[in-house]
């Protein structure tokens, strides 16, 4: 039977890598190894494996209140995201499914709201652009809805602790696929248990 990998990409960078050390696609390329290795997927063949992400944000913003302007394209995190879906794209069996970073202004930061003052004074620090990721969670499942209707895929192997993906999982075990689930150790709700077939320990 064949499989098909499915990978929430923010998911597995914040559990491979962190804001001082980013997950490398060695990492993530290493993972799918570990997952193509485990003993319930012996003797499948994978079909492909697909990363869901978004694209850096490159948009140039006004600041409030200081004034100026922030250009999120010249950031050093663009370059590094940038390498990352180049080495990723290049890889064996992958394939990319890239989703868009929209700027939505700015938000005071969760720590000056929990003040118990009775008033609040906001000031150029206490805020952080307001960003929202588009797409990914469509192109995910209209790929499950792709492999299990041609089937392409007879097991979904999912990589997420995301429970927003729990639709998409029951449409494929209605459509007759199996659903493999790899949290990487992360807790998740319990209708992601009841909704897939096999919890695969894999630590990355």
């Amino acid at each position: 039977m064949k499989y098909a990998i499915l990978i929430d990409g923010g998911f597995v960078k914040r559990k491979l890598g962190s804001s001082q050390k980013p997950a490398t696609a060695a990492e993530i390329t290493n993972l799918v190894a570990h997952i193509r290795g485990h003993e319930c997927l012996a003797g499948h063949e994978l079909h492909r494996v697909y990363y869901y992400d978004s694209k850096p944000l490159e948009d140039v913003v006004t600041r409030p209140l200081q004034g100026g302007q922030m250009d999120f394209g010249k950031q050093d995190l663009v370059g590094r995201m940038t390498a990352l879906y180049t080495d990723l794209a290049r890889a064996p069996f992958f394939a990319l499914r890239m989703g868009e970073l929209s700027f939505n202004g700015w938000r005071v930061r969760q720590k000056a709201l929990g003040s118990k003052e009775a008033q609040i004074t906001i000031d150029a620090d206490q805020l952080q652009p307001n960003i929202t990721q588009k797409g990914v969670d469509m192109r995910l499942g209209m790929d499950i809805a792709a492999l299990t209707l041609k089937g392409l895929a007879g097991i979904i192997v999912l990589v997420t602790g995301d429970s927003d993906f729990v639709p998409a999982m029951k449409f494929a075990r209605r459509e007759g696929a199996q659903l493999f689930l790899v949290t990487l150790g992360h807790g998740v709700k319990e209708s992601m248990r009841e909704h897939s077939d096999v919890i695969l320990e894999i630590n990355g």
